[in-house]
C-alpha cells in the first residue's frame, strides 16, 4: 500500500490539558484518564483508543488504530489543569458530583487533589444559576472588588496558560470547555464577523456580546493553544474567532458533546432516510439533575441548548429533497414537527434519560411510530468524547490543520460550519465517521479513499 511522507510533528514532550469547569464531566474525564494509566480502569467508549480504520484496499487492507497511523499523544504524557467558579478541588468535585463509585476514585486521590481550580473568567449573567466565589476579580478604587473587563479576563486567562504550561513543563496545551451552557448569544455581524471588531468588543468590555467563553477561546488561540467548545454556546462558531484561528495557526472544534439523544438522533434519522420513510414528526425530552441541568432550568441557558439540538435532524431529513416525505406535520405545513425539551429533575443526577417519540408513516400513508428511552449517564458518555477530541486537537495542531476541524464533527451535537457561505453542517453519523476517518488517513499519509454521498 503506498504511503506519502508523514509531515505530522511526533507526541513529544507533556500534553497539557486545561479544562474550563472541574465539574461532574471534567472530573469523570480526569479520573478516568489517570485510573486507565494506572491500569485500573479501561478507557471505553475512547475512538482513539479503541477504533480501528482500515487503510490500502485489496491485498493491502489493513485495520490499524489511531495511534498506529498517526502519532497520538500517550495517556502517559497528559498532564490536567481546570478553572472553575468553585475553589474545590477535582477529588473533592469528583466525590461530591457522584458520578463514579468512590472504589474508582480513591486510587488516584492524591493526583485529583493536586489540580485545584485556577479563578474563573466569570459573568454572572450568563449563567444565573452558578454562585461560586473563586472568580477572577480587580481591585477598584478604594479597595472593593469588581469584574475585570472582557479584555483583562483575556490577559488573565492568558497568564494562566503561559504559567501553567512553565510550572509543569509542558510542550503543548489544550484548552477544552466543559463547563456549563452560558446564555444565548445571537451572532451580530457588527461584533462577531471581522477579528478587529471582536477586539475592539472585549477592550470596550461591551458584556451582551462577548460571553466569557470567547475570552477563554480567545487567550487559548493566541497562546497557541488548540480550543474545542463542549458546550452549545456562541464562541468559537463566529467568522472572528475564525480569522483568529487562522492568524494563529490554530485548530478550534465545536460545538456541544454529542452524548445521549443527539448521538441517538444523528444515528437513527439516517435509517428513516435511507429506507425513505416519512415524517410527521419527532419530540425529545430529557431529565437530568446534574449541574447542566440546573443551568439548562434557565430559559435563556435552555435556548442556546434548544437550538443546537434542534439543529440536528433538519441537515438529514431534508424536505425540500423530498416534500413527501418530509414536507407535511408542523403548522405552516412545510416539513415534520421537531419539538426537544430538557427538565432539570434533582434525583436523577448525572443519570440523564431521555424519550423519542417518532411519529412516521410508509406505504400509502398509513402512519407507524418508534419509541426510543435512552437511560444513559451524561459523564460517562461524555468522558471520552473529551479524550478523543484533546488528542485530535493536538494531532492537527502537530499536522499543520488550522482553523475548523470539520473532522470531529462526529463527536459534536452543533458542528461547525462556514453558515456565511450557505454551508450546512454534516450531522449524519455515518457521514461524519468517514470524513474523520478519512483525516486521520490523510495525516497518516495514506489516500483518504472514502465517498461522502
Amino acid at each position: 500500500m503506498e504511503q506519502k511522507e508523514n509531515s505530522v510533528k511526533p507526541a513529544e514532550g507533556r500534553l497539557g490539558i486545561l479544562v474550563v469547569g472541574n465539574g461532574a464531566v471534567a472530573t469523570t474525564f480526569m479520573t478516568g484518564v489517570l485510573m486507565t494509566r494506572k491500569g485500573l480502569a479501561k478507557p471505553i467508549g475512547s475512538m482513539t483508543q479503541y477504533d480501528k480504520i482500515r487503510i490500502g484496499r485489496g491485498d493491502d487492507r489493513q485495520y490499524l488504530h489511531y495511534k498506529d497511523i498517526v502519532p497520538i499523544a500517550s495517556l502517559n504524557d497528559i498532564v490536567f489543569g481546570c478553572w472553575d467558579v468553585y475553589p474545590q478541588n477535582a477529588y473533592q468535585a469528583a466525590m461530591y458530583a457522584e458520578v463514579l463509585k468512590e472504589k474508582d476514585i480513591e486510587p488516584v486521590r492524591d493526583e485529583l487533589e493536586k489540580i485545584v481550580p485556577m479563578k474563573a473568567a466569570f459573568d454572572k449573567n450568563f449563567a444565573k444559576r452558578l454562585d461560586g466565589d473563586n472568580v477572577k476579580a480587580l481591585k477598584a478604587d478604594g479597595g472593593a472588588l469588581k469584574m475585570p473587563t472582557r479584555w483583562e479576563m483575556v490577559e488573565m486567562l492568558r497568564e494562566d496558560i503561559r504559567h501553567f504550561k512553565q510550572q509543569n513543563g509542558c510542550a503543548r496545551i489544550v484548552v477544552l470547555w466543559a463547563a456549563s451552557t452560558e446564555i444565548y448569544v445571537p451572532v451580530d455581524e457588527q461584533v462577531h464577523y471581522r477579528l478587529s471588531d471582536l477586539e475592539a468588543a472585549m477592550k470596550a468590555d461591551d458584556r451582551e456580546h462577548i460571553a466569557p467563553s470567547m475570552c477563554y477561546a480567545y487567550a487559548a488561540l493566541v497562546e497557541g493553544a488548540p480550543f474545542i467548545m463542549g458546550a452549545p454556546n456562541t464562541t468559537v462558531d463566529i467568522p472572528a474567532m475564525w480569522e483568529l484561528a487562522e492568524k494563529t495557526k490554530m485548530p478550534i472544534a465545536g460545538k456541544d458533546f454529542k452524548t445521549g439523544q443527539t448521538l441517538v438522533k444523528s444515528g437513527f434519522s439516517p435509517i428513516i432516510g435511507v429506507r425513505c420513510l416519512g415524517l410527521s414528526g419527532w419530540f425529545s425530552t430529557n431529565i437530568l439533575g446534574n449541574r447542566d441541568g440546573l443551568v439548562l432550568d434557565e430559559p435563556a441557558n435552555f435556548r442556546t441548548k434548544e437550538v443546537s439540538k434542534l439543529s440536528t435532524l433538519e441537515t438529514i431529513l431534508k424536505p425540500d429533497w423530498q416534500p413527501d416525505l418530509y414536507g407535511h406535520g408542523n403548522d405552516e405545513d412545510t416539513q415534520y414537527y421537531h419539538k426537544v425539551r430538557i427538565n432539570y429533575y434533582p434525583p436523577r443526577n448525572d443519570n440523564k434519560e431521555g424519550w423519542d417519540n417518532i411519529d412516521i408513516f410508509g406505504w400509502m400513508g398509513y402512519p407507524m411510530q418508534i419509541k426510543i428511552n435512552f437511560l444513559c449517564r451524561d459523564s460517562i458518555l461524555a468522558a471520552p468524547l473529551c479524550l478523543d477530541l484533546c488528542l485530535l486537537s493536538d494531532l492537527a495542531a502537530r499536522a499543520g490543520r488550522y482553523g475548523t476541524q470539520r473532522f470531529l464533527s462526529f463527536f459534536l451535537k452543533s458542528p461547525m460550519h462556514d453558515y456565511t457561505q450557505g454551508e450546512e453542517a454534516v450531522n449524519n453519523l455515518y457521514q461524519q465517521y468517514t470524513m474523520l476517518k478519512n483525516a486521520i488517513r490523510e495525516m497518516g499519509g495514506y489516500e483518504a479513499d472514502e465517498e461522502i454521498d
